[in-house]
């Protein structure tokens, strides 16, 4: 990484993400050390590092960095989790979270994004990522129970079967509503889901699979 690449992200961290309150020093760490550029296309590379979604093809965004600190920081990573993220996008999500938990099922229903983020992430030599095709609305019911699960794109409502999907005390955390939208983090406590609204945001929806 060369020293203008550090310094954009050492400026991208500190006044986008630092100064909004997520100071997780894992999340900082891996921050400085994954070149969010390298998941942007060309096109587009001039705002790689700004305060911004940036199209990534066929509809679709990388989420703004501070909206992808806040929503790894809501996690609650300690490391030893089984992840479901819905909507790998770009894979820069799913880069970070894949060095903060132990194993991570991204999907994503656009095939030529997956194989993109496939491409991308192989560079990094994980272990522990699971790509798979598919529409995510309904999670994957064969490999629940799920710790976490992240959804890069919002429903109208979150549906229940995914909230099924969570292990004891597990958590989800994505965005939900039309236009108007919220990020929520929601806690499994036994048959009881604990809603906590977090702020407003603003995704591409999710597609449900009617």
């Amino acid at each position: 990484m060369d020293d203008q690449t550090q310094k954009n992200l050492k400026n991208m961290i500190e006044k986008q993400i630092v100064s909004r309150g997520v100071v997780n020093p894992k999340i900082l760490e891996l921050m400085s050390s994954i070149d969010r550029s390298l998941f942007i296309p060309k096109s587009h590379s001039d705002i790689s590092y700004e305060d911004t979604p940036v199209p990534i093809g066929f509809g679709q965004t990388i989420s703004q960095p501070y909206i992808v600190a806040l929503m790894t920081d809501l996690l609650n990573l300690t490391g030893n989790e089984k992840v479901l993220e819905i909507g790998t996008g770009s894979g820069y999500q799913t880069a970070i979270i894949a060095n903060m938990a132990k194993e991570v099922y991204t999907i994503e229903r656009i095939v030529e994004l997956l194989e993109r983020a496939k491409s991308i992430l192989s560079k990094f030599s994980y272990k522990n990522i699971h790509f798979i095709h598919k529409n995510g609305y309904n999670g994957l019911p064969a490999y629940a129970p799920f710790d976490r699960i992240l959804l890069t794109a919002a429903p109208r409502k979150i549906p229940d079967v995914l909230l099924e999907q969570l292990s004891e005390e597990g958590i989800l955390v994505g965005p939900e509503g039309d236009y108007i939208q919220t990020l929520v983090k929601i806690t499994r406590k036994s048959d009881k889901f604990l809603r906590e609204e977090i702020t407003s945001v603003r995704f591409v929806p999710l597609i449900s699979e009617e």
